[in-house]
């Protein structure tokens, strides 16, 4: 209180980033979005569809993290607590999706025959 009478200004706490850098991020979010868009306009289809929907949400789902929720700026420790959750259960879901395959192929050839 002594130095905001004094005329000086208080010290703030935390960390303050540039503005620059959340238009920045919304730039490129609105890229990505631009490009989404366009799968759709040019009537893309199949894998590539999904494959580009998913990566550009993806960018999209990084960018939020790592800027609006400060991620970028947090201790290591801090961002693998957060981040490798998720990562495991895309890893383990792509697993299952192999293992899908495998199960049906097996049920395909030895349970039609009847036995």
């Amino acid at each position: 209180m002594v130095e905001a009478q004094a005329g000086t200004s208080p010290t703030h706490e935390g960390q303050q980033h540039p503005i620059r850098v959340y238009l920045v991020v919304w730039g490129w979010l609105f890229v990505l979005s631009l490009f989404s868009y366009l799968v759709d306009y040019f009537h893309l289809q199949g894998m590539l569809r999904w494959g580009l929907i998913l990566l550009f949400m993806t960018l999209k789902a990084g960018l939020i993290v790592a800027v609006f929720m400060h991620m970028a700026w947090e201790r290591l420790a801090l961002a693998y607590a957060i981040l490798l959750p998720p990562l495991a259960v895309l890893v383990f879901a792509a697993l299952m999706v192999i293992e899908s395959d495998y199960t049906l192929w097996m049920r395909q050839t030895f349970l039609a025959s009847g036995g």
